[in-house]
């Protein structure tokens, strides 16, 4: 029995679980606060509150939801591809500036399948997890236009005003500042651990340089 094996599961498995948790504890919260905002909002329109069911359909749900799921694929998506090119200088994030520093660590035991396969297979493999998060994204981008849409509908009937086209609302002002507000969250976020990590230190963790690494040091 090797070592990975002889813990518990859930500590083979303690980080995913933990961000696991976190995720749907804050999903929920996000559920019962939004069911509260919009039933207030439909109470000053002089309207029927929803049931927390109901809500869950609604676009101010829907919408709410996945621009902020899109925002963070396409962050996740475009980092995985920028750090393939380009390198920061002193940054945990980058990849050493010097080709000959790089060492591709690969414990001993067979490869994935389709990654000694050759051919389309093995380079869709190798770049998968980019193909991942842009297929990703792009379903978050598709929910988030169709919710936001569905939300400026119920919006405009409560106020009394006639519905708009799909294509009005996403050649609109509105849709493309609920995305924009949140990418460039999702890219500053990226930003600063790239540059906070040149200069700041967090003991055993994969994300920070050695505790006594020279801020120059480039890759972890």
């Amino acid at each position: 029995m090797n070592n990975a094996s002889a813990h518990p599961w859930y500590v083979r498995h303690g980080l995913g679980l933990a961000l696991l948790a976190i995720c749907v504890v804050s999903l929920v919260g996000q559920v019962l606060a939004g069911h509260a905002a919009w039933n207030e909002e439909r109470a000053d329109e002089g309207m029927s509150p929803l049931s927390l069911v109901a809500y869950l359909e609604t676009g101010h749900f829907v919408s709410a939801t996945f621009e902020n799921w899109e925002s963070e694929f396409l962050q996740m998506g475009m980092y995985v591809l920028l750090t393939v090119w380009l390198r920061q200088r002193g940054s945990a994030e980058s990849r050493p500036l010097d080709p000959a520093e790089e060492e591709e660590r690969v414990m001993p035991g067979p490869a994935p399948a389709w990654a000694t396969a050759g051919g389309w297979r093995e380079f869709v493999y190798s770049n998968s997890l980019a193909i991942a998060f842009f297929l990703l994204f792009a379903a978050s981008f598709l929910a988030h236009l169709e919710g936001s849409w569905r939300h400026e509908l119920d919006e405009r009937a409560m106020k009394g005003k006639p519905p708009i086209a799909l294509w009005d609302h996403f050649t609109g002002s509105q849709f493309w500042f609920e995305s924009f507000q949140n990418w460039q969250s999702e890219f500053l976020s990226v930003l600063a651990i790239v540059v906070l990590s040149i200069f700041l230190r967090q003991h055993n963790s994969p994300q920070s340089k050695p505790v006594r690494a020279p801020h120059r040091q480039t890759g972890t």
